[in-house]
């Protein structure tokens, strides 16, 4: 009797073992999914008049990004409030929303969900865009974002600025203390 107790208990270890390695072969070969968070509340403002939305001074946010991989990545945007998402390459500017423009949504499902879905190629800078319907359309959003590979973002430049100010202010003290 112990001997069966014991043969089932290496059973379900060896169960448990297999199974974890499987999961994780899995998830190696799963497609990267990115979730986040934001508001647009008191952000700068944008124009979509060129595209006949009625919006002319809306709030939003961005978040430029590069992939690892080429192939279809998709973007879906839930909010409280009437939401457009637009998809831009190499630059985006609030002034001129045409110039750049890869794809863009408006309504999905309901008027608080968005949803697009394109090509984009490995190394080439993105810059996903969430504003609203109109000029009174802002507030919270979350934004998940899958595809083929890895979604890495792209550092602002004040951030750059920032690490080479603290990199500048670490040398001088040094030098400073070496100096002693």
């Amino acid at each position: 009797m112990k001997e069966n107790l014991m043969n089932i208990k290496k059973f379900f270890q060896a169960a448990i073992a297999i199974s974890t390695l499987f999961i994780g072969l899995a998830q190696t070969a799963q497609a990267e999914i990115i979730h986040q968070t934001g508001d647009t509340t008191g952000g700068p403002t944008l124009d979509l008049t060129p595209w006949e939305f009625p919006g002319s001074a809306i709030p939003f946010t961005q978040w430029a990004f590069t992939v690892g991989t080429s192939g279809t990545y998709t973007f879906q945007v839930t909010a409280e409030f009437d939401s457009v998402i637009l998809l831009f390459e190499n630059s985006f500017n609030p002034a001129d929303t045409v110039t750049n423009f890869v794809n863009g949504s408006d309504d999905d499902v309901s008027p608080t969900t968005s949803s697009v879905a394109g090509e984009l190629t490995a190394g080439t800078t993105y810059y996903f865009v969430v504003t609203g319907y109109d000029d009174p359309e802002f507030g919270k959003y979350q934004v998940l974002i899958g595809g083929p590979g890895v979604i890495t973002a792209v550092p602002e430049p004040s951030t750059w600025l920032m690490l080479a100010f603290g990199l500048a202010a670490v040398t001088y003290a040094q030098r400073r203390k070496a100096l002693r």
